[in-house]
């Protein structure tokens, strides 16, 4: 479950925030934080943060400096009494900055279009394929891997398959980059859905199996081995 934090030394604020996210405690962990101090010595990481600036003792400005050392990817959203720290809080990479007072339409907008965003980081980049049905724009985490047949290539993505006229050799080289391997000489597979390796069957999250070829595999092996190391 995603987690919020609201940060604000005004109680009758955080009653505000909490009727506000109200309609989001499904989606969402909500946790109040009266300082900076009791957010920081919490201990817990956050989807996104509405934090308030001018606060006793540690101020929003300098909480999301510390929070920064630790998180670089949680969503800011300043909710202030102040115009005139944008350049401050633009510092720290906040996501938004909204001047008090704030309606609970201006929050759970912010807040889908932070989530939207956030959903968008996490799949990644995309690739524009020429595919047999024309120009096909694709998350290159949709897709498990690419086979070759009647001189044509099978893309498996989690949409579905995808047909492309092209050389799996030049497949291969445009794909590289991107943590693709040819462990066969029919398939291009995607490292980041190799679920299992056994053998000379490669296990793949969509419960798909693709050949390892004897004479690919010690090299194949060892470029998944760096690839997994990487990932740790």
């Amino acid at each position: 479950m995603l987690k919020i934090a609201v940060c604000d030394d005004d109680r009758q604020m955080l009653g505000k925030m909490q009727q506000y996210l109200k309609d989001f405690d499904k989606l969402f962990r909500i946790c109040l934080y009266s300082s900076g101090e009791a957010l920081l010595n919490s201990g817990e990481t956050y989807d996104f943060i509405f934090l308030d600036i001018d606060m006793r003792g540690i101020s929003g400005i300098d909480t999301a400096r510390m929070l920064r050392k630790k998180d670089r990817k949680a969503k800011i959203i300043y909710v202030t009494a102040y115009e005139d720290f944008r350049d401050y809080a633009f510092s720290v990479h906040a996501f938004a900055y909204l001047v008090k007072p704030v309606s609970k339409e201006k929050i759970q907008e912010i807040l889908r279009e932070a989530l939207e965003y956030t959903e968008t980081e996490d799949m990644g980049p995309s690739l524009c394929f020429h595919t047999t049905d024309g120009l096909l724009d694709v998350y290159i985490r949709d897709i498990y891997y690419f086979e070759y047949q009647n001189r044509q290539l099978k893309m498996a993505t989690a949409s579905g398959d995808v047909w492309i006229p092209d050389s799996i050799h030049h497949m291969a080289q445009k794909m590289e980059s991107y943590d693709f391997l040819m462990p066969h000489k029919s398939f291009i597979v995607n490292l980041f859905h190799i679920r299992n390796l056994k053998g000379y069957d490669i296990f793949m999250t969509d419960g798909s199996i693709v050949p390892l070829s004897q004479k690919k595999s010690a090299d194949f092996r060892k470029r998944l081995a760096a690839y997994l190391a990487s990932r740790i």
